[in-house]
């Protein structure tokens, strides 16, 4: 059976009183800035045929994915998001609308779900999405081992982390990719769940986790983006920002802030605080 098939919260069970999520590519592992520059906006100038307008179309790509508010944004939302701007100044993208439409519609943002629907709908653009992202993971998959390394602080980080929480990877990448990266890096040991992108959204995944019976305030998402916050808002868990370019300080920091949570020590002013931070890191 394919993984997408399976359960992926097969097997977890709550240990702790206490959860901590991680999101993976630019929050643990350093890897988002590598993938996007060489692997997903390369793919896309390729599948769509770009090349005349390759600087801006990777500029817009990068902007969107890295130094932005949309920054760590699900890669099917990103690829209509920016090819709707290709559309727009470049030239027309052929049946687009059938890609918009199973960005806003679908439960589950991933290849197997995508190519579900461009089989159901017969669109060429879903089949061109679809052969992109496989070309995506194809491209990640050969970056060479030494470029999927692990932040500053996250291998020291994790174990403390899991002394007082349990542990799930909360990801919107490419599972294979994820439970490589974090094992080839000797994370998985103090993991106790890995929920990537046939998992479902990180809202949906944070929501699942929640009921094996962890209090909403004794849960904590960890992430570098936006899209992680609001994941942590619409379930009323606590969100701990990485802040971009400045990821050892933020995981040196982070122990000590599971530590407090698990002491009934962390609140509203220390969630104020870091808000603040993220967002005038991001949008510095």
């Amino acid at each position: 059976m394919e993984q997408m098939e399976m359960n992926p919260f097969s097997g977890f069970e709550r240990k702790k009183d206490y959860l901590v999520c991680i999101d993976s590519d630019g929050c643990a592992m350093d890897t988002m800035d590598i993938k996007h520059h060489r692997c997903f906006g390369p793919c896309m100038v390729e599948e769509w045929g770009l090349e005349n307008w390759r600087d801006p179309v990777l500029f817009r790509w990068n902007q969107v994915n890295l130094y932005s508010m949309t920054r760590g944004i699900n890669r099917f939302k990103a690829l209509a998001l920016v090819l709707a701007g290709v559309d727009r100044d470049y030239r027309k993208i052929e049946g687009l609308e059938a890609l918009n439409h199973w960005v806003e519609e679908s439960d589950e943002l991933s290849n197997g779900a995508l190519e579900r629907a461009a089989i159901r709908e017969e669109s060429p653009c879903l089949k061109k999405a679809l052969h992109w992202s496989q070309a995506v993971n194809r491209e990640i998959e050969q970056l060479p081992e030494e470029s999927k390394r692990v932040f500053p602080g996250v291998k020291e980080g994790i174990p403390l982390i899991h002394q007082y929480a349990d542990i799930a990877v909360v990801s919107s990448a490419n599972q294979d990719a994820v439970v490589k990266e974090w094992g080839g890096n000797g994370l998985l040991r103090d993991v106790d769940v890995v929920l990537a992108q046939n998992a479902g959204s990180k809202a949906s995944c944070i929501r699942e986790l929640l009921k094996y019976g962890y209090p909403a305030g004794h849960v904590m998402m960890v992430g570098d983006a936006p899209g992680d916050r609001s994941a942590a808002e619409a379930n009323g868990v606590w969100f701990y920002p990485i802040l971009v370019a400045r990821e050892y300080e933020s995981w040196r920091e982070l122990p000590g802030a599971v530590r407090r949570l698990a002491g009934n020590a962390f609140g509203q002013d220390d969630q104020k605080q870091l808000l603040e931070e993220f967002v005038n890191n991001l949008q510095g």
